[in-house]
């Protein structure tokens, strides 16, 4: 497992999942579209604040960002 694919994979999923695009979202987080961008590639390690205001604009748990999909816990 890498963490940062994990990670970038599941950031994408939620995005898309929810219909944003990566300016859309940026503006959401308030970081930069190519902040984005580079961490949906695998390219940029994140900070602790950051995860958080991806997972808060994504309105997700922040574990589940670091969850793998093919681990993910049941949704109820």
């Amino acid at each position: 497992m890498n963490i940062l694919e994990v990670f970038g994979d599941n950031v994408r999923h939620y995005r898309i999942e929810r219909k944003l695009s990566q300016d859309a979202f940026a503006k959401k987080c308030g970081l930069h579209r190519t902040y984005i961008s580079a961490v949906e590639r695998h390219k940029r390690s994140i900070s602790l604040n950051n995860i958080q205001k991806i997972a808060d604009a994504l309105s997700v748990e922040t574990y589940l960002l670091f969850v793998e999909p093919n681990k993910m816990p049941p949704r109820f």
